[in-house]
């Protein structure tokens, strides 16, 4: 169990403000925590390979297919402020 100092110094450590009811909620919720990580030491994990999810996850974007673009013409066209090619930007002080 995790005792009232402990919390205490955490606190400090991270330069967190707290008031004794907070103390007293913390020592138990850290306390719990703890317990929950000496059950997890307590599991024989050595053919369990590591992972970053728990669960699959998917690529719900579309395929990354190459294909035409529009013409730089047209889309310089529609620019308010073409030049020489491009599109003109203001200036990062302007």
């Amino acid at each position: 169990m995790i005792d009232r100092e402990q919390v205490l110094h955490v606190a400090r450590l991270a330069r967190l403000g707290l008031n004794d009811a907070e103390v007293e909620k913390m020592a138990g919720e850290l306390s719990t925590i703890l317990d929950h990580i000496e059950k997890i030491g307590e599991l024989d994990l050595e053919h369990v390979e590591p992972t970053s999810h728990v669960i699959q996850l998917e690529n719900v974007l579309r395929e990354d297919v190459p294909r035409p673009s529009w013409p730089r013409d047209r889309m310089l066209a529609e620019a308010p402020d073409a030049a020489e090619g491009g599109f003109r930007v203001p200036s990062p002080g302007a």
